[in-house]
């Protein structure tokens, strides 16, 4: 019989997608048949599935993990924010259209139909679903209707484990106070807390954990320490802190914090890497001098495009090519590049075009059939291995494209300017592969380019994760909860 348990978190970054990627990785090394579900997403990181659908970029780390390939089960509901009150809807992988909050609370009973169809798939499949809520429960203003926490966990009657982030402060309130907001039924079915990040002496904390237990009559299922230097990859939030010392001589990459930033992970490989200095430009920054500009993706194309506009951002990239720097836009960073942006359908807001930055030849036209494919070529120059990802709606057409970028299996992509400045493409996770980063780097002006192996990092991350919970979680308590042998 299969088993779920359901991780909540009391805040969003509490750690629940982190959890669910450590036990996947611990339940697999023992040799169970585990598998990572989301019932709803909000995030605008994401990934491209076996099936050819679209997914949460949490969920296919989950299912990396686990030793799986992604599958659009695996988070049935995706809803990618274009505006403050609106978000483009994205059911079992494909893109369903674009709703604001109250059209979308009409839509839930479509959405929870798609929840229960990928979870009974799962169900059959797998020996155990690791299952991560979203938010907290404790949202109240969200109750009605709620598939994402305990509207689920109570349907198909699973447990539920709470995590916290103490290192933000405030945890036994977050819990405390989450657990008293859930109704008489959803309190029994948590089974029990998990405290995450903590840092220091572990016996200091243990009278408030006797405390919290003794209160809520629940157990402490373990304190994580605050894992210095992890690198699991994002489900949504910018990173901001700076990974690692860098030598000197180290290349200086700057890359903008757009309003609708997505897919932000296409840079880990840079912030991971000894020889590059990236940084992140928040929004009311000053742009600082740097070798190479990285335009990123982004779920609002022409309102981002306004957006650096205002902030100067046009003016800055002109001088920097002016002086010599080099310029690479990402999806739509890419079509950024162009003379111009159409919108005929209003997918991503009003109706109409708007102008580009006019660095490349080219137009894009959005079209409501979305592009989800993962590809693997080599660059146009250097010819070096790639392999990522393609998820966009936008058609580009114009001279530009006949200096392609990226010769792939599927057919050339990408542009290079004609004074070799600027490079475009729509493909995600350009860095990944150590031979295209070099050849990229190089590009960009670093001498003697070594990338690490960025897929050894993240696996190393992910077996350091499985490691903690062996150590620092009660896996035999886990372990009777799920019908395994300790």
């Amino acid at each position: 019989m299969t088993k779920a348990l359901m991780i909540q978190g009391t805040t969003s970054d509490a750690g629940k997608s982190t959890l669910v990627t450590g036990l996947c990785r611990w339940l697999a090394r023992r040799h169970v048949r585990v598998v990572p579900f989301k019932p709803q997403n909000m995030a605008l990181n994401s990934a491209v599935s076996i099936d050819g659908g679209e997914i949460g970029r949490a969920q296919a780390v989950q299912a990396y993990a686990a030793g799986l390939a992604p599958h659009s089960d695996m988070n049935p509901v995706l809803l990618k924010p274009n505006s403050d009150t609106g978000a483009q809807v994205i059911i079992h992988g494909k893109a369903v259209g674009n709703m604001d909050a109250g059209d979308y609370h009409r839509y839930k009973s479509v959405a929870w139909a798609a929840v229960c169809q990928s979870y009974l798939r799962l169900a059959a499949q797998y020996d155990v679903v690791l299952v991560e809520g979203a938010g907290s429960p404790a949202e109240i203003n969200l109750r009605e209707g709620d598939i994402a926490n305990m509207g689920f966990a109570e349907a198909v009657d699973c447990p539920v484990l709470l995590i916290a982030d103490i290192d933000r402060g405030g945890a036994f309130a977050h819990l405390t106070g989450t657990l008293a907001l859930l109704n008489t039924s959803e309190q029994a079915r948590v089974t029990g807390f998990v405290i995450n990040r903590f840092r220091g002496d572990i016996a200091l904390l243990q009278p408030g954990l006797d405390w919290l237990e003794q209160r809520t009559g629940k157990r402490v299922f373990g304190v994580l320490p605050y894992l210095h230097g992890l690198h699991i990859e994002a489900e949504d939030a910018v990173p901001r802190e700076v990974m690692a010392q860098k030598a000197d001589g180290a290349l200086r990459v700057i890359a903008p914090v757009l309003p609708r930033i997505s897919n932000h992970t296409d840079f880990d490989p840079l912030r991971l890497h000894p020889q590059v200095e990236f940084r992140f430009v928040e929004p009311e920054a000053e742009i600082p001098p740097a070798d190479l500009i990285i335009l990123p993706g982004s779920k609002s194309v022409r309102a981002d495009l306004d957006w650096l506009r205002a902030r100067c951002w046009d003016g800055a990239i002109r001088r920097h090519l002016r002086y010599g720097g080099k310029l690479i836009g990402i999806c739509g960073g890419f079509q950024m590049l162009g003379r111009a942006i159409h919108d005929p359908h209003g997918l991503e807001g009003e109706l109409g075009t708007s102008p580009g930055l006019g660095f490349l030849d080219m137009e894009t036209w959005l079209a409501p059939d979305k592009q989800l494919r993962n590809v693997h070529g080599r660059l146009a120059f250097g010819n070096a291995a790639v392999a990522g990802y393609e998820i966009h709606a936008g058609i580009s057409k114009g001279a530009a494209l006949s200096m392609p970028a990226l010769h792939l299996e599927e057919g050339d992509d990408g542009a290079v300017s004609a004074d070799g400045q600027i490079v475009g493409t729509y493909v995600h996770g350009l860095f990944d592969s150590a031979a295209a980063c070099d050849a990229l780097l190089g590009w960009a002006g670093l001498k003697h380019a070594q990338t690490p192996d960025y897929g050894a990092l993240k696996d190393a991350a992910i077996e350091r994760l499985a490691e903690c919970i062996e150590t620092h979680l009660d896996t035999a308590r886990l372990s009777r909860l799920l019908g395994l042998t300790p």
